[in-house]
Order: C-alpha cells, then sequence, then structure tokens
C-alpha cells in the first residue's frame, strides 16, 4: 500500500489533535510516507507539536513528520493538504458574533452576517492556501474544511473551478452520529443519507442503514418524543450546543416533512435565536475558555511534569475520521458516498447549475460525482433561493470590491430584518475587518 504524503494547513489550530488521532487511527487503510503540519503561526505550531508528541510518536518510523511556517517546504511533494484556516482567529469571531448581536441580529460564526464578515476575511486566505498548494504540488488534492464553507466553495469555484479541491463540513456528520446513536447504530456512516441545501442549510429527507431500511419514520417518532440526543463528543456537548440539540425537536415538530440541518434554528427562529444568545458572552468566548484553554492547560501539565502526564486527547475529539473517508475514498477510486459541497449540475434541477450545493456525492480519484436529488418543495426551494443569492452577493462583493453587493448580501438574509439594520452591521464590520477585508466601495 502507498504511503500518502499530507500536509495539515491550519497546523496551529484546537482541532488538528483530532485530525491527528483519526489518522494514526487509520494507519492501516490510509499509510503516511510524510506529515507536515504547517501554519503561519510558530508558537501555535510549537504548542500543538508538544501536545500531540504520544500520537506522533505512533507513526511509522519510516514516516517522515515535521513542523513548518514555510510554504514551500510544506507543500514541496504532497498529495493532500487538509485545510482548517481561521483567518483573524477567535478574537475576529467574537468581532464577527458581538457586533451582529449589538443590533439585535444571530450573532453567530457561519450564519448571517458573522458568516458573511468571516466569508470575506476567509476567501483571501484560502486563496493563498491554494495558490501555494498548486505552485509546490499542482496535481495535490486541497480537501477544504475551512469555514464559512459555503462562501468559500463559491468562491473556490469562480477561481479555480474546484480543480482538485474538495469543499466540506463536519456538521452533517455530527448530526448523522447522534441519529446513529438514537438507532443503536456506531457510527455515522452506519446511515446512508439523502440530504439536499447548501452547508449549514438543509434537510434529511431519507436515511437507509445497510439493509436498505429507511430508518427515517422511527428517527422522527424518537425526537418528537425524547429530543435529539446531544453529539457524543466534547466539542459538541457544551451548553450552546446543548440549546441547539434541543431546537431541533421545536423545528421538526413546525416542519415535519424533513429532518433539518441544526443551523436551520437561525434562519426560521432568527429573532428568537438573537434574542437567547449573551452579548458578553458568545460561542467564540465559549471555545476560549473551553478547547483553547484545554490546550493550553495540557501543554502546561506535560512540561511541568517533564512528559509524563497522559494527555486527554479526548479533549480535542473532532471529525477527522471524515477527512480520512474522504480523502481514501478519493485516493483509492473506491467511490464512497458523502456528503460534500459541489457544483449543483442539475442535482436540484430548480437551482442554477453552478449554485454550490450540500447533497450525497460519489467521491472518485477525479472528483465528487453529486447523486440526483430531483425536485424540492417550494418552502425549502425558496428558503435556499434567498439564502444561496445572499452568498453569491457576498462573494460577488469580494470579486468587485462593491460595499453595494455587501449591502444586498446582508439584506438579502434571513436573519436580518431590514436594510436599515444591514447597513449598519456592514459598516461596523467594515470597521473591525480593516487589514483582512478588501476595500469596498
Amino acid at each position: 500500500m502507498k504511503g500518502f504524503k499530507v500536509v495539515i494547513v491550519g497546523g496551529g489550530s484546537s482541532h488538528t489533535p483530532g485530525i491527528l488521532q483519526s489518522l494514526v487511527e487509520n494507519l492501516h487503510r490510509f499509510p503516511l510516507q510524510k506529515l507536515v503540519l504547517y501554519d503561519i503561526d510558530p508558537d501555535r505550531l510549537e504548542l500543538v507539536d508538544t501536545l500531540c508528541a504520544s500520537l506522533v510518536a505512533k507513526l511509522d518510523p519510516a514516516c517522515t513528520y515535521f513542523t513548518t511556517t514555510d510554504p514551500e517546504k510544506a507543500y514541496t511533494d504532497i498529495d493532500f493538504a487538509f485545510a482548517q484556516i481561521r483567518q483573524g482567529g477567535l478574537k475576529m469571531r467574537e468581532q464577527d458574533e458581538k457586533i451582529s448581536l449589538e443590533f439585535g441580529v444571530v450573532g453567530q460564526e457561519t450564519c448571517g452576517p458573522g458568516g458573511m464578515a468571516y466569508g470575506l476575511r476567509s476567501i483571501p486566505g484560502v486563496f493563498g492556501v491554494i495558490d501555494d498548494v498548486r505552485k509546490y504540488s499542482p496535481e495535490a488534492w486541497i480537501i477544504n474544511y475551512s469555514n464559512p464553507a459555503a462562501i468559500v466553495a463559491e468562491a473556490t469555484r469562480r477561481k479555480y473551478n474546484n480543480y482538485k479541491i474538495l469543499n466540506i463540513c463536519d456538521m452533517p456528520v455530527a448530526i448523522m452520529l447522534s441519529f446513529a446513536k438514537m438507532l443503536n447504530l456506531k457510527k455515522y456512516n452506519d446511515l446512508d443519507p439523502v440530504y439536499f441545501g447548501l452547508n449549514h442549510f438543509g434537510w434529511w429527507t431519507h436515511l437507509y442503514d445497510k439493509s436498505g431500511v429507511d430508518r427515517m419514520p422511527e428517527l422522527k417518532e424518537k425526537i418528537l418524543q425524547f429530543g435529539l440526543a446531544a453529539s457524543h463528543d466534547k466539542h459538541h456537548s457544551d451548553p450552546s450546543w446543548r440549546h441547539t440539540w434541543e431546537n431541533f425537536k421545536e423545528i421538526l415538530t413546525d416542519f415535519p416533512e424533513f429532518l433539518p440541518n441544526t443551523y436551520l434554528q437561525y434562519y426560521l427562529y432568527a429573532k428568537e435565536s438573537a434574542e437567547d444568545m449573551d452579548i458578553h458572552y458568545t460561542r467564540a468566548n465559549m471555545v476560549m475558555d473551553g478547547r483553547e484553554k484545554d490546550m493550553y492547560d495540557q501543554v502546561r501539565l506535560l512540561r511541568e511534569s517533564d512528559g509524563a502526564h497522559q494527555v486527554n486527547l479526548n479533549l480535542f475529539n473532532a471529525f477527522g475520521d471524515f477527512i480520512v473517508d474522504v480523502a481514501c475514498s478519493i485516493a483509492y477510486n473506491n467511490a464512497d458516498r458523502y456528503l460534500v459541497i459541489v457544483e449543483n449540475r442539475g442535482a436540484i434541477p430548480e437551482l442554477p447549475y453552478d449554485a454550490m450545493v450540500e447533497v450525497p456525492c460519489y467521491l472518485r480519484k477525479w472528483g465528487p460525482e453529486p447523486v440526483v436529488i430531483g425536485k424540492i418543495p417550494q418552502f425549502q426551494l425558496g428558503m435556499i433561493q434567498q439564502q444561496l443569492a445572499s452568498e453569491k452577493l457576498i462573494v460577488d462583493a469580494y470579486f468587485e470590491n462593491s460595499y453595494q453587493k455587501a449591502l444586498e448580501a446582508l439584506t438579502m438574509n434571513k436573519t436580518v430584518p431590514s436594510a436599515k439594520v444591514a447597513r449598519k452591521i456592514l459598516d461596523k464590520m467594515i470597521q473591525a475587518n480593516k487589514g483582512y477585508w478588501p476595500e469596498l466601495h
């Protein structure tokens, strides 16, 4: 079996230990010849390198491992780049969330004005990664995990036609893990989903088990009776996520035809969602006080004990298995079926051909092949069309340096109550994002 050469871009992230753990656990099917952690922040790299020493020790002795801040060293002679960058870090995420809430609008990382602010920061950062990978390893696959995935995917489609670029998100995986547990199944991929929509904006219509039985009716009954069981990883079990899992039952009660992505709460109940949020302590603060603090604490304990401390890797569990699953299907031409973000090309006939949709795809060596979903109901179609227009407009704003397009994007978004509010948020976001956003005029 060939050993693969992989670089984790944004290697200083607190998600990296979870991805490394999955890589180590899956060496039997995805062997590594080279593993590189790349980041622009050397201090974060050192932190993650120290934290993950016990995992690195489990790599094959023949596997080359190193960390670097040099893109040439990172990207030369690689097969896969797993990209998970966060432009502006958690401090800018906090700004996105709190500026939105200041005007009574949902303050969230990928939804509403916060998602669009983050998108305008992420696009140039992701473009920089792609350009560097193409310079040093032109045929490497880029598996992009960077948020906001919908906006980033639309931007990469326009600039690169997504050649050997696949945008993915672990949220459907996290939700499907909860579905599986409620059905007494072990893994997210014990269920074969039929799903349609945009990233963080979609619905499940069927959930088939390995025997071909649709478990959706049974699951709906359980959720309506007991609610949605929280995901079993720490990252999706803190107070804000528990509130999200509780809201799932409400969405299903109001709209019982399909099972929703949890992020739909921010669009269906925008006013109530904003009122439930604390402007003084947003999700960004929770991450800083949770996963980020855990990382620093574990490294401190390691250093104080001269390496004797046993790192609790469960604190950093991420859906790294999904990245490995996707990479395996591409590398071996397995044509396994996963939910990923792709150009529509008729999968949902009523949507534009070039819409970036999230649907089941067979992943081949040459890329994803989407499953045809067919016609969808008017309610879901109308919601998707509105959200899609908002996402395309914010990408227009990036490419055209257009204040007007950015204003239209915010005004179009279902989380924003009026154009006046949209303008106030946009003007404040422009000030907060100086140096990150393109100049809008």
